[in-house]
């Protein structure tokens, strides 16, 4: 058995991953909503004007994207990862860069699986759909990378 395998086989490790997977999945569950509400206005009201419906969509889908960053990355920050520290030399927008960064490629998946889906599904199904499968890689990487644990000692090395 590896180190790693070993890590994350101690109880505590695991505890508090799956507590924090938890605590990510909640997060998420309400930036969905966030999403999909913002979505929804958007095709339904902001947007309305726009007569090509790909269009409508990719504008739509930009702003609910957008919003529900903002609202994860705030709630990932106070409350999933608040045990770590916060202030180490990064200001809150460096911080989040870090995380619309690591995000991309989720928020990627999910445009591209949405534009997909949603020649076989209501938009809001797609949507959600795709917003699962990003899930999973948005919590690894800013778990790994933007929320990580750097000792002090360690970070002018």
């Amino acid at each position: 058995m590896s180190v790693f395998e070993r890590l994350m086989a101690h109880p505590r490790v695991a505890r508090l991953l799956k507590f924090r997977f938890l605590k990510f999945g909640t997060v998420g569950a309400s930036g969905t909503f966030v999403n999909l509400g913002v979505l929804y206005i958007g095709q339904e009201f902001l947007f309305r004007a726009i007569a090509q419906a790909e269009m409508r969509l990719n504008f739509s889908l930009a702003g609910a994207i957008l919003v529900a960053t903002i609202n994860n990355f705030t709630w990932n920050r106070i409350w999933t990862w608040q045990d770590r520290p916060r202030n180490q030399g990064r200001s809150v927008l460096v911080q989040f860069g870090q995380y619309a960064l690591a995000c991309w490629v989720g928020i990627l998946l999910q445009v591209v699986f949405t534009k997909i889906l949603v020649v076989y599904l209501h938009y809001l199904v797609a949507n959600l759909i795709a917003i699962v499968f990003a899930s999973v890689f948005n919590f690894i990487v800013n778990d790994l990378w933007t929320f990580r644990h750097r000792p002090t000692d360690d970070v002018g090395k």
